[in-house]
């Protein structure tokens, strides 16, 4: 795993603490910086990067891509673009 895709597992993960904590947080997390540091990792990620992983970054499939960063790929369900 490349240290880009190592921030964005670790950006992901983060995200999804935020998201879960956002009933008994108190300041609410910043769920817009967080998209947007997934985001500004997801384009520097070089020429070659899995395709799959793009297709989910891309697609906003955030849990998709943490578990296929994860190596846990078989996980994923199809959604409707076909892909899995």
């Amino acid at each position: 795993m490349t240290e880009t895709e190592q921030n964005i597992l670790a950006s992901l993960v983060a995200l999804e603490q935020a998201v879960e904590s956002i009933a008994t947080s108190n300041p609410k997390p910043d769920l817009l910086q967080l998209f947007a540091q997934v985001d500004e990792l997801a384009r520097r990620l070089p020429p070659g990067t899995d395709p799959t992983l793009l297709h989910y970054l891309q697609k906003k499939s955030y849990q998709k891509a943490r578990l296929f960063l994860e190596g846990r790929e078989a996980e994923n369900q199809r959604g409707n673009c076909r892909h899995v």
